[in-house]
């Protein structure tokens, strides 16, 4: 069992391999912000021990613990990270605008694409009745195709400014991408419909920062 005993004079970042905790992982990385990494074991069901719930009554990651509190959910992470880390340029601080678009692609990679791949293995947050839940297993591919049409067309839309999503700029956005786009095939997702994603996926993974995420969660 890890240490789950939060650094009280820094910040303490709790993830899981396979979860969305790594788009803020990578976002850290890309801030070389300083933290004490912690990961929690799923298969012992970790982030339902005591002592976990007692930071985070969620009972999910990721979880940031800071000298200020603890702070959940992958979107209020990703800004707190850009904000805190100005100088690393993750977010487009002084457009609004632009801002809100970052805000815009997180809020739907979290509310909408993510609890449709949830569905695959999660149905038991929903429902109750064992039919109910393998219909909506096996519309996982239906949906997740749907939010992947979504997400290639706001990649076209910027492609003439650049490949990120902000366009010319990289943002802690594609690190949210960028991990979300990671489950389209186990989904049941055809990737090869999708070239703007798939070329997106192809230069994220190759930026020091997001190897560096990888190797540390054992992905």
């Amino acid at each position: 069992m890890s240490n789950l005993t939060p650094d009280s004079a820094g910040w303490t970042f709790y993830t899981a391999p396979g979860t969305c905790a790594q788009a803020v992982h990578i976002a850290l990385h890309e801030a070389q912000a300083t933290f004490r990494l912690v990961k929690l074991d799923f298969t012992q069901q970790q982030q339902q021990s005591p002592e976990y719930l007692a930071l985070n009554p969620k009972g999910r990651v990721p979880a940031l613990a800071t000298p200020q509190g603890v702070l959940t959910e992958v979107p209020a992470l990703l800004l707190f990270i850009a904000q805190t880390h100005p100088q690393a340029g993750l977010a487009p601080l002084d457009d609004a605008f632009a801002l809100a678009r970052l805000n815009e692609l997180s809020a739907y990679l979290a509310s909408t694409v993510h609890v449709a791949h949830a569905h695959k293995r999660r149905g038991a947050r929903w429902a109750d009745d064992a039919a109910a839940i393998e219909a909506m297993k096996a519309k996982v591919p239906q949906t997740m195709t749907a939010c992947a049409q979504q997400l290639e067309a706001w990649l076209a839309a910027t492609a003439e400014q650049g490949p990120y999503v902000l366009g010319a700029r990289y943002s802690v956005a594609d690190a949210y991408l960028f991990t979300i786009t990671g489950w389209l095939e186990g989904d049941g997702v055809d990737v090869q419909a999708f070239p703007r994603l798939r070329a997106h996926h192809a230069l994220i993974a190759q930026r020091p920062a997001t190897r560096r995420a990888l190797e540390e969660a054992g992905g």
